[in-house]
């Protein structure tokens, strides 16, 4: 239940409009303005810290350019620790250290059958969207050991910036998202059986801590939405924004040494061509944990 003194309440005006003034206040311009260069992001400086943390606390997200260190799954999990990133997410694919390898290579055997183990593009979305409300993904990083030969750029979008764009359009858009069935994901069947459960709830809602938090996917298959009029209107409403050309809308492609540390905002990612010399490898940690002091 959110609190009716949040600036995220639908019907506290005054303390929507503070908030939106603040969050607007020198809102970064240009990808160029996330990137925070680091000499180990296995262990930053008093100075790269802060310089990361303040693009977290005002985007929601930040681009770290370290050296190419190769396939070192110590930067992930080294640097996700210095902002208070622990409790990872083991998920279906993910290694045995909960940190999965986002690769094409095994696009033949059962990893090819999820989209971000292949080389095809993915829609606007969150990450563990289907996830039990317990087991919500608050924090990501993905990390670049090797670009491919071309394409696999993202497109990134701040969550607080859509709810702000939803708001402004149409406060009856956040009512609806808010509600607990607005979104459904149907149970995923395997061989065995049921191999994740249905799992309805809300877009936006707040966590204990008064923060918002965002789930959801653009994709057409495997969701069920709300079918009341409202919601109808508020699922059209982010197609719209997700398709037109934001100012907050960020596009970038991660070179060998980069990462992008976030408190699961929205992102795409276009389609990739590898070739045998150059092979695209992304170390992806979800954690269940937001970014620290954000």
């Amino acid at each position: 239940m959110i609190h009716p003194n949040s600036p995220f309440h639908p019907d506290n005006d005054a303390a929507y409009r503070a908030w939106r003034e603040a969050k607007l206040r020198d809102y970064p311009q240009r990808v160029e303005d996330l990137v925070v260069e680091v000499a180990d992001p296995r262990a930053l400086s008093a100075a790269e810290h802060a310089a990361l943390l303040a693009r977290c606390r005002k985007a929601n997200m930040a681009i770290y350019a370290g050296p190419d260190a190769g396939a070192d799954k110590d930067i992930p999990r080294l640097l996700g620790r210095q902002f208070g990133l622990e409790h990872l997410d083991a998920n279906l694919m993910s290694d045995a250290d909960d940190i999965s390898t986002l690769t094409a290579s095994e696009s033949g055997g059962k990893k090819g059958e999820f989209i971000p183990y292949t080389d095809r593009p993915i829609r606007w979305h969150t990450d563990g969207y289907y996830n039990r409300p317990e087991r919500q993904i608050l924090g990501m990083m993905l990390h670049c050991v090797a670009p491919a030969h071309e394409g696999g750029a993202n497109a990134l979008l701040d969550h607080e910036i859509l709810y702000l764009l939803l708001r402004d359009e149409n406060p009856g858009h956040i009512r609806a998202l808010m509600q607990e069935d607005a979104m459904s994901i149907p149970a995923r069947l395997d061989d065995n059986g049921v191999a994740r459960a249905e799992e309805t709830g809300p877009v936006f809602s707040t966590l204990r801590g008064g923060q918002l938090h965002l789930r959801y996917t653009a994709r057409t298959r495997s969701i069920a939405w709300k079918q009341d009029a409202a919601t109808q209107a508020a699922v059209a409403a982010i197609g719209k924004f997700l398709d037109q050309d934001l100012p907050w809308k960020f596009q970038h492609r991660l070179e060998a040494g980069m990462g992008l540390l976030c408190n699961n905002v929205l992102h795409d990612r276009t389609g990739f061509v590898d070739t045998p010399a150059h092979t695209r490898i992304m170390y992806r940690a979800r954690y269940y944990d937001r970014i620290g002091q954000t």
